[in-house]
């Protein structure tokens, strides 16, 4: 006799629901808790607290399809829309996935060319090589950011793109960059990887441009271990990031229909957040307006006690009231009283770097052999050899940009702390005034610069 199915009113084949092992537990938890170095002993009373509250509910750690509709990730863009007042925000796995993605959703590709500063982290000038387009190299002025005169000058028919650093915390001059990307209609892409926070002219970094690019590494003046934040005005900029970093497109109201407009799907990348990331970046978010406030005060201190010779100078600021100030720029007569200043402050007790522009480092252009020997990763020698582009390829030489090794090799930089005091401020500026003095005053009369 044919049984009845259930879904016909008959009883069902399995009775009891099977309850799912947790993915992630006490175990996984623990070993975070770890990480934060605890007193001895400590591991084991949060051990034995999380084991007497726990559930049993295992943590959802991918941003897309909650189970409770509330992701970390678009929690903390959510709250990066409100700090830096832009309509969207976009987590990354890092800055320079961000740079990649704000490249390909501008429209960089094969054919176009890419204007980068010559003092910046590699990977400012790499994201252009893998948008398959051009970089074109360009100076850096007396305020260690890109040289605006020297943009203009290197602008071709193929431009597409600029992109800006604020190096160091350091703001650009935004009001000549913004001119002559109007004048050339050409995007702007900010590089904020060192300057979260931080302001030019009442506007916040990386609000300015046509997109913004942040690091939240380690290093940076907010940090999840890893990670990015992309800032956008415009919604289609938007959508087409979003696109190129979730190939996926998890990001979708219906993952799987069919392009809504064209530009809108493209074989991209995987660089969405994760929730681990945006939990701690969440945190950090809140503190910036602190720090960043912090540093600036501190740093205005420092300088209002300065009287230095004219041997040495501060560098040239694009916003005296902006940037993030973590650091203070003295810019020397020569790159012999540079290195010898740092050696002095140091035994003063002032912490100082350098640019030794003869040391191997991936923040100078110099030492970018991926770029100034065309090296890539196949043999065909894209986008060097890329039949759709039609220019002159730049002349890329380890002395192409003489400015740039000249103000970085009389460079020095004293890092400034949110925890100096109004004393610790005080010997700072008295310690720079007095080997400033000395420093200067045997260079004017030829002797050696420190006697040891």
């Amino acid at each position: 006799m044919e049984e009845k199915l259930a879904i016909e009113g008959g009883p069902k084949a399995k009775t009891k629901e099977t309850q799912g092992i947790p993915k992630y537990g006490i175990e996984e938890l623990m070993e975070l808790v770890k990480l934060w170095g605890l007193k001895p002993g400590t591991e084991q009373l949060v051990r034995n607290t999380l084991e007497k509250a726990w559930t049993g509910k295992s943590p959802h750690l991918f941003r897309y399809y909650h189970p409770d509709g509330d992701s970390m990730t678009r929690r903390f863009e959510m709250e990066c829309s409100k700090f830096f007042d832009v309509p969207y925000v976009l987590a990354t796995n890092s800055c320079t996935s961000a740079l990649i993605a704000a490249l390909v959703a501008a429209g960089v590709g094969p054919g176009t060319e890419v204007i980068v500063p010559s003092h910046t982290f590699f990977a400012s000038a790499s994201a252009i090589v893998v948008a398959k387009a051009i970089p074109v190299i360009a100076e850096i002025d007396d305020s260690h950011t890109i040289d605006v005169q020297d943009v203009e000058r290197k602008i071709t028919p193929y431009t597409k793109a600029i992109i800006v650093v604020h190096m160091k915390g350091l703001p650009c001059d935004m009001d000549a960059i913004m001119n002559i990307a109007k004048k050339h209609n050409l995007v702007v892409i900010e590089d904020v990887a060192q300057a979260a926070g931080g302001w030019y002219k009442g506007k916040r970094l990386g609000t300015i441009g046509d997109i913004g690019c942040f690091s939240l590494d380690h290093y940076k003046v907010i940090a999840s271990g890893e990670g990015g934040i992309m800032t956008f005005k415009d919604e289609w900029l938007y959508t087409r990031a979003q696109s190129y970093h979730d190939t996926a497109a998890c990001w979708r109201p219906n993952r799987y229909e069919r392009e809504r407009k064209e530009g809108e799907l493209f074989a991209g990348e995987n660089y969405r957040m994760s929730e681990l990331q945006a939990a701690v970046a969440f945190a950090q978010i809140q503190k910036l307006d602190r720090i960043v406030n912090t540093l600036r005060k501190n740093y205005k201190k420092i300088i209002s006690k300065l009287d230095l010779p004219e041997t040495v100078r501060t560098l040239k600021d694009n916003d005296p009231d902006g940037g993030c100030r973590y650091v203070l720029g003295l810019l020397w007569k020569d790159k012999e009283m540079a290195l010898a200043a740092r050696k002095a402050l140091e035994a003063e007790g002032i912490w100082g770097s350098t640019h030794d522009t003869d040391v191997r480092d991936w923040h100078v252009y110099k030492y970018w052999e991926h770029i100034l020997e065309k090296k890539t990763a196949t043999k065909e020698g894209c986008p060097y050899t890329c039949p759709y582009y039609k220019g002159k390829l730049p002349d890329y030489s380890p002395d192409m940009c003489p400015d740039t090794l000249d103000y970085l090799g009389r460079s020095l930089f004293i890092g400034i702390s949110q925890n100096y005091t109004d004393e610790d401020c005080e010997q700072i500026a008295y310690g720079i005034n007095k080997v400033a003095k000395v420093l200067s005053e045997r260079k004017t009369k030829n002797q050696p610069l420190l006697n040891v």
